[in-house]
């Protein structure tokens, strides 16, 4: 029998004081992104804002993956897609004329240009429709199989784009993609799919999703469709996963499909489990602990003279420690640093309270 208390039991309402600490940590995040280019530099402030791409990335990874128990490796595919499709909507005519010199662009898509926000909802849509039709044949497969079928496709979404010269300028790319995600639009954007997921899990089909996830055989037996639910989940998760997409080709300003190499989507799945799969607020702590550190850590990649020792710096060895990371986590912190639970203000008061009496425990019996 399925024993998980977020099948059984419905979440509580948030007590007076829950809602007094969650408005004030609100307000001084406000105040911290209203001063963030002042206090920080623009340097950090790019960082934050590739962590909340990279949240909202994990975040669909994790619903499919830890909400639903689906093994799937397709993310990197979506986010492509996502890419492609809001740079093409929002690219301006002129613009396109200058990058395509190789093989003129499509006529029908030359002239076409949208807002950016109406461009990025339609590449997570054209995600989202790139999992319904490779999702019917895929979904039926489990384990193993799933993975790889899914992995497959993103390798395959990723040539398509490579190879689509007169539709996604083939290998050059695109570029001069104007920079409209700012501090504001990436932690909205995150808080967004947050919120969304939260509610999402808080419902019966969020439910349903765990269910499946503890025992397919025994939530079938309860009247879950099956192929309904994970279908769903899966292509809440690519809608998400397009809408990040969309979110990185412009805060960089320039994609082609290399960036979305097979590779990328472990880099995912190191912030989901670190996090702790099940976990929405794990995954934006993972997520932005990664991409934190995978950027402070650049100077391992370098040469370093400490006058008695020389390190002569080796391309790649950031990744080296993470792959060690990963590898030390599984072994050692299975559950990461949330489990599958949720952030709430008790368990951090009573996790508080127990390190101070653990504290004043040490001191008398040293004293």
């Amino acid at each position: 029998m399925m024993q998980n208390k977020q099948i059984l039991h419905p979440p509580k309402k948030m007590s007076r004081r829950d809602i007094i600490l969650t408005c004030a940590a609100v307000f001084i995040l406000i105040v911290i992104l209203a001063n963030a280019e002042n206090w920080f530099g623009s340097y950090v402030v790019r960082i934050l804002n590739t962590c909340c791409i990279y949240a909202i990335a994990t975040l669909a990874m994790n619903l499919v993956n830890g909400c639903t128990g689906v093994f799937t490796l397709g993310n990197p595919g979506f986010m492509c897609v996502g890419a492609y499709t809001c740079a093409l909507l929002y690219l301006q005519p002129a613009v396109k004329d200058t990058l395509y010199y190789v093989e003129p662009i499509v006529p029908w898509l030359r002239d076409i240009h949208t807002n950016y926000f109406i461009a990025l909802i339609c590449g997570g849509i054209m995600a989202a429709l790139a999992a319904v039709l490779i999702g019917v044949p895929v979904l039926r497969l489990k384990g193993d199989y799933l993975s790889i079928a899914t992995l497959g496709f993103s390798e395959i979404a990723r040539i398509i784009m490579l190879n689509a010269q007169s539709v996604t300028n083939g290998a050059i790319g695109l570029t001069q993609i104007p920079n409209v995600v700012n501090i504001w639009v990436a932690f909205g954007a995150l808080a967004v799919v947050f919120i969304f997921l939260r509610l999402l899990m808080n419902s019966s089909y969020g439910r349903a999703f765990l269910a499946i996830r503890e025992d397919e055989i025994a939530a079938e037996a309860m009247g879950i469709h099956l192929f309904k639910h994970k279908m769903l989940s899966f292509v809440l998760s690519a809608f998400i996963a397009g809408i990040s997409g969309g979110l990185l080709a412009s805060l960089i300003g320039a994609i082609d499909a290399n960036q979305f190499k097979y590779t990328f989507v472990y880099q995912f799945l190191l912030m989901m489990v670190l996090g702790g799969q099940g976990s929405m607020s794990g995954s934006v702590i993972g997520a932005f602990i990664v991409t934190s550190a995978l950027e402070w850590l650049r100077f391992m990649d370098e040469p370093i003279n400490l006058g008695f020792i020389q390190y002569p710096g080796f391309a790649g060895m950031r990744m080296v420690l993470f792959s060690v990371l990963l590898i030390l986590i599984v072994l050692f912190w299975g559950k990461g640093i949330m489990g599958d639970k949720e952030f709430s203000w008790e368990r951090l008061i009573t996790g508080l309270k127990r390190l101070g009496k653990r504290r004043s425990q040490e001191k008398e019996e040293v004293s």
